[in-house]
């Protein structure tokens, strides 16, 4: 007997920049946090802190791209209705 579907649910609207600027801001704090700790880390291993670097940039790389897309996306609108047809 198989078993009933559900509806497909509505897309959720998100703020992609507001997901990636608080992803950039917490890549940011665990660099100032390692750089509290760096005499501790193991043989003075300084990957946690490139790690957190490089998080940071593909962060701000991640932004820019998020940006760029909002305003493509906003001047390919039309006038007057959704950005983007349904059906």
């Amino acid at each position: 007997m198989p078993r009933p579907t559900r509806p497909t649910p509505e897309p959720l609207d998100v703020d992609s920049t507001k997901v990636i600027v608080a992803g950039i801001v917490l890549w940011i704090v665990g660099f100032v946090l390692l750089l509290f700790f760096s005499d501790q880390l193991v043989d003075g291993d300084g990957r946690w802190l490139w790690t957190c670097v490089a998080g940071g940039v593909l962060g701000l790389m991640g932004l820019a791209l998020s940006l760029r897309q909002r305003r493509s996306r906003e001047t390919r609108a039309p006038a007057g209705g959704e950005p983007f047809p349904t059906s």
